[in-house]
């Protein structure tokens, strides 16, 4: 298996309230087929597909699908742009986790939940600073 995430696709109880809350932070759908929404990132996508169907699409009931503890980080260029996804999440309807702030290793970061309780941290990491088109790796871009 090649080393990389193609398509993350999230199971959500009510399609047009999660759309709506993807589309209130910014962020701009495909054209997908009818019952899934799809939006292109930088290397991948991310759709979102209501519960009961991806658990058929398994085989499963769709309380066997789980919670996934598990977080979807969006790396930021700097903390004011932490501090604004913050708000634009809050405005959107997300419940914030925790509020932006300084961590032991030196960078800063928020947490906040979907309206499906997908949870996203927000982070500035200064020691692995972003490529120009925004895609982020563990060391940074520098050479190694």
């Amino acid at each position: 298996m090649e080393q990389r995430v193609s398509l993350i696709t999230l199971a959500v109880d009510d399609l047009d309230r999660s759309t709506s809350f993807y589309d209130a932070l910014g962020w701009q759908r495909e054209e997908t087929l009818e019952g899934i929404i799809v939006y292109d990132l930088l290397g991948q996508s991310l759709g979102l597909y209501p519960k009961a169907d991806l658990a058929r699409d398994m085989g499963l009931a769709p309380e066997d699908l789980g919670t996934g503890a598990m977080t979807l980080a969006c790396n930021q260029r700097d903390k004011a742009s932490v501090d604004a996804v913050a708000e634009a999440a809050r405005a959107a309807g997300a419940r914030i986790l925790k509020e932006p702030h300084e961590v032991f290793w030196g960078g800063y970061i928020a947490y906040f939940a979907d309206p499906d309780g997908h949870v996203w941290e927000i982070a500035h990491n200064p020691f692995s600073p972003l490529r120009d088109d925004g895609a982020f790796r563990w060391q940074g871009y520098g050479e190694k």
